[in-house]
């Protein structure tokens, strides 16, 4: 009953959450650009906003791509350079003071939404799940840290990894790769995948956008040339108003 249970939340549904990810997202933004949006709360009350806004996006843009590069970057480019150990204990570290950072954003951001009834009352149902799906996802993220102290050796973490590298390039024997792991990681897995799974479907379509703007850095500069009137000789341009 294990075994197929896991291979159905770590072998089957990584892929639903993905096809729901990509498409979902390209459907609403094929559909529905005008609620392509953040849907901020700043003009309602600035507030503790921009404290819990900074610390949650400054933690959960690092812990995204923390986890991106870690678990995805093959072993074998960085072996040279780091033990698995010594990853370990550094994704322990870093990823512990961001959780922690944007645990605590999160919290602030929570706390407005829920007892602001301005903003309570302009929030969709939508909103307030997605936060606390959130918070339960970097407390779970914290809690897998003393787990991790138990075996510093960096094993669960390659385990771990190499299931992440092996769904993404459409390998099989990931799910074997999760035995033993305990409940908490687990359950940091499935709550991190069914993030993408209602990606589009809330305010989080927002993130494309984020990203697009790196589109910008590589534009080239824009010429702007002034529109002058040619008027004839003695003639006196109007003035400006």
């Amino acid at each position: 009953m294990t075994a197929w249970l896991d291979t159905l939340l770590f072998g089957i549904y990584p892929y639903i959450c993905l096809a729901v990810f990509f498409i979902g997202s390209l459907i609403r933004f094929d559909r529905d650009q005008y609620t392509w949006k953040s849907d901020s709360s700043q003009l309602l009350r600035t507030g503790s906003l921009r404290w819990g806004s900074n610390l949650f996006h400054v933690g959960v843009l690092f812990l995204f791509f923390g986890h991106f590069v870690g678990m995805l970057t093959p072993h074998f480019i960085y072996e040279h350079f780091i033990g698995a150990g010594a990853k370990q204990l550094m994704a322990m570290v870093s990823g512990g003071i961001a959780g922690v950072l944007g645990i605590i954003g999160l919290s602030l951001l929570l706390h407005r939404r829920l007892t602001d009834p301005r903003i309570r009352a302009t929030s969709k149902t939508s909103d307030i799940v997605l936060l606390w799906l959130l918070w339960i996802q970097l407390a779970l993220g914290l809690a897998t840290i003393p787990l991790s102290a138990q075996h510093m050796d960096g094993s669960m973490m390659m385990r771990l990894a190499e299931w992440g590298q092996r769904i993404v390039t459409f390998r099989t024997g990931g799910v074997e790769l999760l035995a033993g792991a305990g409940w908490v990681f687990k359950a940091h897995m499935f709550l991190g995948m069914t993030v993408f799974l209602i990606f589009p479907f809330t305010r989080l379509v927002h993130v494309w956008s984020g990203f697009g703007t790196l589109a910008y850095v590589l534009r080239p500069y824009q010429l702007v040339r002034a529109r002058r009137l040619n008027l004839p000789a003695g003639h006196n341009q109007p003035a400006a108003k």
